[in-house]
């Protein structure tokens, strides 16, 4: 048997192919590396477009804010035209912007009522520009945490509000909406608070994405836990991740440290095999595609039977050959991540963990980058098995090697969409149908499957059963083939 496999390895070495395809694969992996460190978009932070201000500069020369049909969009754009005025003043990513947008805009908007509006009132939008003005030299003078103190002391003040208010409520259903809304505001404060306690300057980095995110999931967590009705299996996923995402934002914050990072050799190694899996499968399929059919079309298939060994072991040995080019194109696919990766990015960013949710605990978990990765292809690994085997049952069977290649990568094309059906459409059936088994990562860590009803030993049974529907017919055919012609 050994021998039989070391010939088919020798054979698959020697095909000009395998090397053309590792070739385009490495420039791939460079190309991709070199994206993500120099092309990466880590978002626009401009809080107009250019062409929405020039919109508005051209908008505004057809309106009197006299006329009382116009005062509404003379004051929209006039303030749109004053804030991007200010924020001029600043690069698109400093901490200023964000404090433009999210607290002086609203002056500017009162101001600009009170000049243009119905109720013109000279003595109070002087008084409101005043304000502006000592905002603005806040701003220049780079005092950030004067505005993270008055976020705070909002926030404390609004729950104090709203919890004295609920101590007085006997109304049932005001009751409801005070502990919804009390349970917001408490966010806002422990949003405000990380910003003080843990000296988060306002601006646009990781350590804002994780505020916001922190905030924003935390909305989700409160809006599903008072909500009057039951969750959908879906719902159910989707608070699972909010919880997920939350605790993950609420890491970042804590530590300081940024573990959602996309772009750099550890984030590229999370996401292995969505970023090179198609390359892996490519590689993997076509090898069993052709193993077998690449034998009766050139005709040394009778060279093949001739030979002491019967043809159940004869084809034993392909297969078998087909899965140790699985763990080769892994391993290479790695390497060549780890070599490119490293000399773009560096590997100092394998030191930081990859931080999980574990549901089973209620509790974060830190994984190792490579522990992370090996525990992933594992669980990632029989769906690339199933391919391969009917890759290599087509080629079998029907000997044409590009049926054999071709359809196993429309099925692996189709796969998301039929998945997306099944979870969408709840269609029970489909939990019989591999794809929606084939993947364990759903299974890590507590999480919920795809669909509901699917269970780690239910999947392992699906997929056993659908090798041996593939496997059983192909030794069978094999054993039976008639040579006399070929």
């Amino acid at each position: 048997m050994s021998n039989l496999i070391k010939n088919e390895l020798t054979k698959i070495f020697k095909k000009k192919s395998i090397y053309i395809i590792l070739f385009v694969t490495l420039a791939f992996v460079i190309l991709s590396n070199c994206m993500y460190k120099y092309f990466f978009d880590n978002g626009s932070y401009s809080y107009y477009s250019e062409s929405y201000v020039e919109y508005a500069r051209e908008a505004i020369k057809g309106l009197d804010p006299n006329k009382a049909s116009d005062t509404k969009m003379y004051i929209e754009y006039k303030t749109v035209l004053d804030v991007y005025e200010m924020m001029q003043e600043y690069e698109n990513d400093a901490w200023q912007i964000q404090i433009i947008a999210s607290t002086v805009e609203s002056y500017v908007t009162e101001r600009n009522t009170y000049l243009y509006g119905a109720e013109k009132n000279e003595e109070q939008a002087n008084k409101i520009n005043e304000q502006i003005n000592e905002l603005l030299e806040r701003l220049k003078n780079d005092d950030w945490k004067y505005f993270a103190n008055e976020e705070l002391q909002t926030a404390e003040e609004k729950v104090k509000a709203l919890k004295d208010e609920k101590a007085i409520t006997e109304d049932k259903k005001r009751l409801e909406g005070l502990e919804t809304e009390i349970a917001m505001a408490e966010i806002d404060l422990d949003v405000a608070k990380y910003r003080v306690n843990e000296d988060i300057k306002y601006g646009y980095d990781y350590m804002n994405v994780a505020i916001s995110n922190y905030q924003q999931y935390g909305y989700t967590i409160v809006q599903m836990d008072n909500s009057n009705t039951e969750l959908t299996y879906q719902e159910k996923k989707d608070y699972n991740q909010a919880i997920e995402n939350k605790e993950i934002s609420k890491y970042i914050i804590e530590n300081h440290v940024d573990v959602e990072k996309a772009n750099d050799l550890r984030g590229i190694l999370s996401r292995f095999f969505n970023e090179f899996g198609l390359f892996i499968i490519v590689i993997v399929v076509m090898i069993a595609g052709t193993i077998v059919s690449e034998e009766f079309n050139k005709g040394t298939i009778k060279l093949l039977l001739v030979k002491p060994y019967n043809r159940n072991k004869i084809l034993l040995a392909k297969f078998i050959t087909v899965l140790i080019m699985i763990g080769f194109s892994v391993v290479l696919l790695i390497g060549m991540e780890l070599i490119v990766g490293g000399f773009i990015f560096g590997f100092d960013s394998l030191q930081i963990p990859v931080v999980v949710y574990n549901f089973s605990t209620n509790m974060l978990q830190e994984i190792n980058i490579f522990a992370y990765l090996g525990t992933q292809i594992l669980m990632i690994l029989p769906s690339i098995i199933l391919l391969a085997t009917l890759s290599f049952a087509l080629s079998t069977i029907f000997t044409n090697s590009p049926v054999a290649i071709a359809l196993p990568l429309l099925g692996y094309m189709g796969v998301a969409v039929i998945n997306q059906l099944a979870m969408q459409y709840n269609i029970g059936f489909l939990k019989y149908f591999v794809t929606l088994n084939w993947d364990f990562t759903q299974y890590l860590y507590g999480s919920m499957p795809l669909m509901e009803g699917l269970t780690p030993e239910f999947s392992v049974v699906i997929c056993l059963l659908y090798f041996l529907v593939m496997m059983i017919p192909t030794f069978a055919i094999f054993k039976k083939k008639n040579i006399k012609n070929i």
